[in-house]
């Protein structure tokens, strides 16, 4: 028999999805007949599958030992480097600006350097976030952006601070902003692009189509000219709908493919000159809630920026931030 009191992490969750995290090779048939027979029990009591724990509840699991997580001496994650560019931290959020390269989560190459990897090495490290106290909940990555697209990426530390940023990215009440170099200058300095976007799964890439034929999905691209030279231009680039490389693909699809983006566009002129990733950057942040935000509204109005994208500096230097203040 083994007992399990709820945390704040894990309040909210149903008993089964609770169960089933902490007995991962105990069969569900035999999760929901322990369940239904009382050899699974909340604060002493029959309990449904469905029901709802609070935090200070004692659940109780008469079940064999070898169906309950076994914890390993060594964490994966600490494998990982420590090494973050922190833009904004709190008790309940850190901002990282994720370089370019860096893989979000693993992958089937990269298992162990990756940056949510990283983030629970550095709150394990500093005492935030230890494994052992905890029966669910891991420190989390609300967003993703692609492995060589640099910027900002939020993590939760605790997972009510995950919950509501999953519903605020999900509603659209967070801003984001991102510069890229484009090859050419566009005709107009300010413009919202419209289209249709499918992805092909196997190819892992998308096309852009002028119907919606074919399970296309809508996308909307906002894009304004900072500045253009030497047949470049730097643009600060804004998602209006939120798809799978969309800012790559609509861009290339207007003629004005990102430098140095090597799979909807041919860059081999872009490598020569020393550019191999993709000129994009998430740079800027903004919680603009319109709905409460919970233990997270002391957030609401705050915007967030990297201190600094290496490409635009290379490129255009600095003069080009002080356009950006000015829009």
């Amino acid at each position: 028999m083994k007992e399990f009191i709820i945390t704040k992490n894990d309040a909210s969750l149903r008993l089964d999805k609770f169960i089933a995290k902490n007995c991962p090779t105990l069969p569900s048939s035999l999760m929901f007949k322990y369940i239904r027979t009382k050899r699974i029990k909340v604060n002493g009591k029959r309990a449904e599958i469905s029901t709802r724990l609070n935090v200070g509840d004692t659940v109780s699991a008469y079940i064999n030992d070898e169906f309950f997580v076994k914890l390993q001496p060594k964490y994966d994650f600490l494998s990982a480097p420590t090494a973050i560019d922190i833009v904004y931290e709190d008790e309940n959020i850190l901002l990282a600006d994720k370089k370019q390269g860096l893989l979000v989560h693993p992958d089937k190459n990269e298992y162990t350097n990756t940056l949510i990897a990283r983030i629970q090495h550095y709150l394990y490290d500093k005492g935030e976030y230890d494994p052992e106290n905890e029966n669910s909940f891991r420190p989390a990555l609300a967003n993703r952006i692609d492995r060589n697209t640099g910027g900002i990426v939020i993590a939760a530390k605790n997972a009510e601070a995950l919950r509501i940023l999953c519903d605020k990215i999900k509603d659209r009440e967070l801003d984001k902003r991102y510069l890229a170099v484009v090859h050419g200058v566009p005709k107009q300095k300010m413009a919202i692009l419209s289209g249709y976007l499918e992805k092909n799964e196997e190819k892992n890439r998308v096309y852009m189509k002028k119907s919606r034929d074919g399970g296309a999905k809508t996308v909307k691209t906002k894009y304004t000219v900072l500045e253009s030279k030497n047949g470049l231009s730097l643009l600060e680039i804004e998602l209006l709908t939120g798809r799978t490389h969309q800012i790559r693909a609509h861009m290339a699809s207007i003629g004005h493919p990102l430098l140095g983006e090597g799979k909807y566009n041919k860059s081999a002129a872009d490598k020569k000159m020393g550019f191999d990733k993709q000129a994009l950057y998430s740079y800027s942040l903004s919680f603009d809630f319109k709905t409460d935000a919970g233990i997270l509204n002391y957030l609401n109005g705050k915007r967030f920026t990297v201190k600094k994208v290496w490409f635009a500096d290379e490129l255009f230097g600095s003069g080009y931030k002080k356009l950006l203040n000015s829009n």
